[in-house]
């Protein structure tokens, strides 16, 4: 068996990284999940979080993603990620400044689809959905800035 399993992150954009790995830890929707060479089939949704590279038992790189989908197999682990960037490359005060203006815009969204009804409550749905996606993404910023300020 081998001692390392290949790690790829993809977006819609670009390969973000192509490696062998020690192991690659991912944000999973029902939690976080490690990769080790040798892992059983797996399929999985990710949340918006931080992807962790290891080796040699250290973790060498943090990789915040967006969401999007991994699939996993004895020998490899991609990932199809809707956004990805280095952890080091979040910005909290934009971050922050993002946030605010999501949640100031959330209840008024929210009102405007308990009055609203047929196609303009389906289209304001949506947009709720989008915001609320938007807040969890910004909110996962955060906390990878959190982490990585603990992890120092």
């Amino acid at each position: 068996m081998p001692d390392q399993v290949s790690f790829e992150l993809v977006t819609p954009e670009r390969m973000v990284l192509s490696e062998l790995v020690d192991m690659v830890v991912v944000p999973g929707t029902e939690g976080n999940f490690g990769v080790l060479p040798g892992h059983s089939l797996l399929v999985s949704t990710i949340r918006p979080g931080t992807i962790d590279v290891y080796q040699g038992g250290t973790v060498t790189r943090r990789i915040f993603v967006a969401g999007g989908f991994a699939e996993v197999t004895p020998e490899r682990c991609t990932v199809l990620a809707n956004e990805a960037l280095a952890a080091e490359e979040l910005d909290r005060a934009a971050t922050e400044a993002e946030l605010q203006v999501i949640e100031g815009n959330l209840p008024s969204l929210r009102e405007q689809v308990a009055r609203a009804s047929g196609t303009d409550r389906e289209r304001l749905l949506t947009e709720l959905a989008r915001l609320e996606r938007d807040r969890a993404v910004a909110q996962a910023k955060l906390q990878a800035l959190a982490e990585a300020a603990a992890a120092r």
